[in-house]
């Protein structure tokens, strides 16, 4: 029997996402225009924390500072097990795009009323990424229409069930 190879098991397909952290109010909240995806560099201690599912996208955001995209107040608890070499939880987090990519956000983020906002966080062929949205807020009369729309359909599909 040869022996156990390391990494990935053999019965998950490397394109496996993971997903350890979602901000649902995201697309409540803004108006997503695209999405990307990024890299985030991390501390040993971060990234077993972030698998154990210990992560927070409430209120975080990023921003592109002298040529580097910085994700900002994403909560990773501390590693039960990490004793002193424990990480900040709330410290500032690089995020890893190509240059142009970074360029292109930059300029978009110039642009009145956007914003880089972090979506999910997920583990894809065993790294951690964060599905980083360009997005641009929300009034709070869009909020309420958005409110009564889904409400909307929500009543349409009971009266189709009830009929079927």
């Amino acid at each position: 029997m040869p022996p156990k190879a390391k990494g990935r098991p053999a019965d998950r397909p490397r394109d496996e996402r993971r997903v350890l952290a979602v901000n649902r109010r995201a697309r409540f909240d803004f108006d997503v225009e695209e999405t990307l995806e990024a890299g985030i560099a991390l501390t040993g201690t971060e990234i077993k924390s972030l698998r154990a599912g210990r992560a927070s996208l409430a209120e975080s955001h990023a921003y592109v500072e002298r040529g580097e995209v910085w994700l900002y107040d994403m909560h990773i608890a501390p590693y039960e097990h990490g004793n002193r070499f424990n990480h900040d939880p709330k410290r500032r987090r690089k995020l890893l795009l190509h240059r142009g990519e970074i360029e292109r956000l930059a300029a978009r983020v110039k642009q009145r009323g956007y914003t880089l906002i972090p979506v999910r966080v997920y583990l894809k062929g065993g790294r951690a990424k964060v599905e980083l949205a360009l997005a641009r807020g929300r009034r709070s009369y869009d909020k309420r229409r958005a409110i009564a729309e889904r409400e909307a359909r929500r009543r349409i599909e009971r009266a189709l069930r009830g009929r079927l």
